[in-house]
Order: C-alpha cells, then sequence, then structure tokens
C-alpha cells in the first residue's frame, strides 16, 4: 500500500509490533507520528529515513495531557491524521508470574495500564477524528484473547502466559465492537489484529511444542501481520468495522 500524503499514529513505536508498522509505513512514502517511553524507535528510524516524515514524542501515552499533546503536534505537523494502531504495551515488574503469586497493585497497574489505556487513548484520537469527519483505528489484541492457552507448551521452560494477559487482550476485543458500533455513521472505522505468537529469542522446547500446534510458519515475524495493516488502512476494508483479524498460522483451531 502507498501511504502518500497518509499521517499514522503509532503508540509503541519501539515494540515489536509498533517498529515493523512504523518502518513499514515510512518506505511507503507515509508520515508516522509516534510516542513512547523509549525513544529506541526514534533513533533507529532517524537513521534510515527522512526525520521530516517523523515526528516522536517520549511520553507515557496512559496520561490523557500527553496523548492530546502528541496529537496537536502531530496534526500541526503533518495535518489530518488518517490512521492509529495502538500498540502500547505497558508491564508492572509482576509481569509473567504464575497466578497464585499475583499481587494486587502489580494486577491493577496492568490492567489499567493496557486494558484502560486503551480505553483512553481510543478517548483521545477519537475525539481527533471527530473533529476531522473521518478516522481508522487499530487495536492489537492476540490469539489469548480469543483462546485458552495451551499450558503444555510452557511446561519445561521459565515462560509463563498470565492470567491479565487474556483478560485483557480479550477485553481490547470487546472495546473495538463497542467503539465501532458506538460510532455509527461518523465516518469512524475501529478493528482490531490479533496475532498468534511472535519470535523473541524463546527456548528451543517451547517452540517446538508452539510451532506443533500450527499448519506452515509457526511462530510469527512482525512483517507478517503488514498484510493485515494494509488491508485495515486501506479503502478495500472500507466496509470492514468492528472485526477481529486473526494472524496466527492456524494455532486456534
Amino acid at each position: 500500500m502507498n501511504f502518500s500524503n497518509k499521517n499514522i499514529l503509532i503508540t509503541g513505536s519501539s515494540g515489536l509490533i509498533g517498529l515493523k508498522f512504523s518502518e513499514h509505513i515510512l518506505k511507503n512514502n507515509g508520515n508516522v507520528i509516534l510516542g513512547d517511553l523509549n525513544n529506541k524507535s526514534y533513533h533507529h528510524l532517524k537513521k534510515k529515513f527522512d526525520i521530516k516524515k517523523i515526528y516522536f514524542e517520549k511520553i507515557n501515552v496512559n496520561n490523557p495531557k500527553k496523548l492530546d499533546s502528541l496529537i496537536k503536534k502531530g496534526v500541526s505537523k503533518f495535518g489530518k491524521i488518517y490512521g492509529a494502531v495502538h500498540c502500547s504495551y505497558p508491564k508492572s515488574k509482576q509481569w509473567g508470574k504464575e497466578f497464585e503469586k499475583i499481587r494486587q497493585k502489580d494486577l491493577n497497574f496492568d490492567l489499567n495500564s493496557q486494558l484502560g489505556g486503551t480505553i483512553i487513548f481510543s478517548q483521545r484520537i477519537i475525539k481527533q477524528f471527530k473533529k476531522q469527519g473521518f478516522g481508522n483505528l487499530i487495536l492489537i489484541s492476540s490469539i489469548l484473547g480469543v483462546s485458552t492457552p495451551k499450558f503444555d507448551q510452557y511446561k519445561g521452560t521459565k515462560i509463563k502466559t498470565p492470567i491479565e494477559y487474556s483478560a485483557i487482550k480479550s477485553g481490547i476485543i470487546s472495546i473495538t465492537k463497542y467503539l465501532a458500533k458506538y460510532l455509527k455513521n461518523k465516518g469512524i472505522r475501529v478493528n482490531c489484529i490479533s496475532p498468534g505468537g511472535l519470535k523473541n529469542n524463546q527456548p528451543k522446547k517451547f517452540i517446538s511444542k508452539y510451532n506443533a500446534n500450527c499448519l506452515s510458519k509457526g511462530l510469527l515475524d512482525p512483517e507478517d501481520l503488514i498484510g493485515a495493516l494494509n488491508f485495515l488502512l486501506s479503502r478495500d476494508s472500507k466496509y470492514i468495522n468492528g472485526q477481529n483479524i486473526i494472524i496466527d498460522d492456524g494455532w486456534s483451531l
């Protein structure tokens, strides 16, 4: 897809998905408005692409005032925001603890930061979309938002799948559907991408068990999500709204 004259806002731009999406949009002539507490993506992208096509703020994207600032300055630099992708994924220090060891304080942080943060981000960007009269919001969930974990995959490894992750990701799918219906006749679409597991230096034992549940590739690379991104941001999907696109090489079957 050619993103010429299109401005895309991406949160969590230093993460696996956010950075790959940012690169893809810049490679295809788009402009990016990026927000993240980690400025790694900005330093990486400005070495490879025209810095005039990048606007970055080092911010906590769960802060409504900071989000408003990011959106306002992005619009001031580039103009109207064509689409937004919420990839932000903040985690507490307890993330990955066993169910029996979850502490309420950390649980509150994770639920508020990830699930609550998705609602707050959606609220702020939709406010801008309403001003414009159009917009395209993409949220990121997971296959664990639609399927229960295959716990056998984790045996013999240090990897855990937190119960709060499943709750958060299923909640994001519900938010997608709610907002799509809530914004009826507003010219704003809201959809969701649910990836399968992404390659991220997992142990061989886990990879082998995970891949055995898939149909061809197994664990995905972030670029495997690009096709869905292109489709959801294009006019080809103009009547796709409130949907959850699963990309998992058959893991959830």
